[in-house]
């Protein structure tokens, strides 16, 4: 008897709304928070940021669906539905009774989950008649998916790429400049912000937050003609991430199955919110019991170690006060190569949900991912990202659990992208040169104490 391995929908079949959690919340996460008034965000404020639609879906607390724009979901046709796929080969590997899935969304042209927030935000852009858009991207991702979306919408794109993944990934950057993009490695000298932090400290290699900050104060200079977009943290992105739960939903009732457990590696949220979301709805609504874990870098762990408090979402203090689950602002992640994965807060929906005891999160060294990643290629033929193998480590330890006690839960996993421009990691991991790295509990106290009266 054929074992299906890959589950596909129709283009007809690709959902037309993205899920707003948010409406169905008991508790609903805190909104934006102006740091100078310390009231929260209004609409007109954030329309300074960000284009006015991303800034309404962001303050958004009440519709649950929000309808997918035709043009978007036209874009998405192009890749999506991606795949789920059911994970013999690791199942087998690992001799596990779990049955493990996992949703491939490494297949979009430009390799990660990324393009699927990049398309509707660079759309919103252009209806509102803005011909330039910034942002910041850690591993490169973020900052291709954005590039790709500009060039088909007719903008321009600045991307401020963090130092040191800037270094360690530069087809990601050759990547963005065939799209058109102009990159800049951060800390830089072309803003205020760059000049200051590299004042301050000189070899700074550069993290989320210092790229954020450059990113926002070009959009600041020209606000009626350049916005600020982002792949991560905020309540919109979350929002457009969501197509990949309620397509996976629809794969799994294919597969005849439903999760016990869903997997998603964390840096700020998007991949977790995009695949656990539409799942999470089952559990406030209808009282399932699915498990959903967030698995971050044991070197920026702000979900297991951090504390919930107002902070920037930016090292210079431009942007809004986030409620969220942080490691402060001015926190400076090791150089791991899982770059997406090394920033201090999480967004607020995740807080609050954190908070409210409806997910969980684990710790995962660097070490321990390569191994999981180089697992995972060996028995799917897939070479993972480096962000992505932090929940396929997760996802492994559950079902090595799962052979202990002949469980045969079925376990899910976000594959967010792979990692094909990411093989000098793997060339130092397999070289042995890579270390684990985690910080102390007063390097985390001293740095929460430096924000703590925000």
């Amino acid at each position: 008897m054929s074992k299906q391995k890959r589950f596909f929908l129709t283009e007809d079949e690709i959902p037309r709304y993205w899920y707003n959690i948010q409406a169905d919340m008991k508790h609903k996460p805190m909104l934006p928070v102006n740091p100078k008034t310390h009231q929260p965000m209004s609409l007109d404020e954030l329309s300074t940021l960000f284009a006015r639609e991303c800034a309404w879906q962001e303050l958004n607390q009440t519709d649950a669906w929000i309808e997918i724009p035709e043009e978007v979901r036209e874009y998405y046709k192009y890749y999506r539905s991606t795949p789920l796929v059911r994970a013999y080969g690791l199942e087998q590997a690992l001799e596990t009774p779990a049955h493990i899935y996992f949703k491939n969304e490494s297949v979009s042209p430009v390799g990660s989950h990324k393009l699927n927030s990049a398309l509707a935000q660079a759309y919103y852009c252009k209806q509102e008649g803005v011909t330039n858009v910034t942002t910041e991207t850690g591993a490169g991702q973020w900052g291709c998916a954005l590039s790709y979306a500009a060039k088909l919408f007719g903008l321009e794109a600045a991307v401020y790429q963090v130092k040191i993944s800037y270094e360690q990934k530069p087809y990601r950057r050759s990547i963005m400049q065939t799209f058109g993009a102009q990159v800049t490695p951060s800390p830089s000298m072309s803003t205020r912000a760059g000049k200051n932090i590299l004042t301050k400290c000189p070899n700074h290699q550069g993290s989320l937050g210092t790229a954020i900050s450059e990113a926002v104060e070009l959009a600041m200079t020209t606000p009626e003609k350049c916005k600020y977009t982002l792949g991560s943290v905020m309540s919109h992105v979350s929002l457009h991430q969501t197509i990949i739960g309620l397509e996976a939903e629809k794969q799994l009732e294919m597969a005849g199955e439903y999760p016990d457990m869903v997997f998603a590696c964390f840096g700020g949220g998007s991949n977790f919110s995009g695949i656990c979301f539409p799942f999470m709805r089952h559990n406030i609504l209808e009282g399932k019991t699915t498990r959903f874990i967030a698995a971050e870098p044991a070197s920026c762990p702000k979900l297991t170690r951090g504390k919930f408090m107002l902070d920037y979402g930016d090292e210079a203090g431009y942007t809004p006060l986030l409620p969220m689950y942080t490691l402060g602002h001015n926190f400076r992640p090791a150089n791991i190569h899982a770059g997406g994965l090394r920033y201090h807060g999480a967004g607020t929906i995740v807080s609050q949900l954190k908070k409210d005891g409806l997910m969980e999160a684990v710790d995962v060294n660097q070490i321990e991912s390569f191994e999981a990643g180089i697992l995972f290629a060996k028995s799917e033929g897939i070479i993972p990202a480096p962000e992505s193998t932090h929940a396929i480590a997760a996802c492994v330890r559950e079902a090595n659990h799962c052979k202990q006690t002949g469980e045969q839960k079925v376990l899910l996993f976000n594959l967010t992208g792979h990692g094909l421009i990411d093989m000098a990691a793997y060339d130092q991991y397999l070289a042995g040169n890579l270390n684990n790295f985690t910080p102390s509990d007063a390097e985390i106290s001293m740095n929460l104490d430096e924000v703590k009266n925000l």
